[in-house]
């Protein structure tokens, strides 16, 4: 029996790993990083597209809202209707609509805009990565 654990300790130390597993386990670790990183941008990119769909027709209709409560459509009929009166006190008529404006809506409804704009932005930059993650994964999968 002691001469068959010598004998396999032996073999054991003579016995080389094979030519480029060092570079494979590198590449497969590197590959698990990037779909890692492709996972956690899909969601973001889903949640962020989410978050766009939903509060774009919300904060729209805000906007229509103050717009419709805050009187400024009197002011901007008022100077398209009577240009003349509107020449004359046009710093009043830009006061009077500067402080009517919905800067809550307007804000809101740029802000998700801007999140939708930017969402569709980062998916066109990164769908290539996007794609590869995806169906690779169902290749897994199957």
């Amino acid at each position: 029996m002691h001469r068959n654990n010598s004998q396999f300790l032996r073999q054991r130390e003579n016995s080389q790993p094979p030519l480029g597993l060092f570079e494979r386990i590198i590449l497969a670790i590197k590959k698990e990083q990037e779909m890692r990183q492709s996972k956690k941008l899909l969601v973001e990119i889903t949640i962020l597209l989410i978050v766009s769909a939903v509060a774009t027709p919300i904060s729209f209709f805000v906007l229509l809202n103050q717009i419709q409560s805050s009187g400024i459509l009197y002011f901007i009929s008022a100077a398209i209707t009577d240009a003349a009166t509107f020449l004359k006190m046009w710093k009043d008529f830009v006061l009077a609509t500067l402080e009517s404006l919905p800067i809550l809506g307007l804000l809101f409804f740029s802000l998700s805009i801007g999140i939708a704009l930017f969402t569709l932005r980062l998916f066109l930059y990164k769908k290539k990565l996007l794609f590869r993650y995806l169906f690779n994964h169902q290749l897994i999968i199957n």
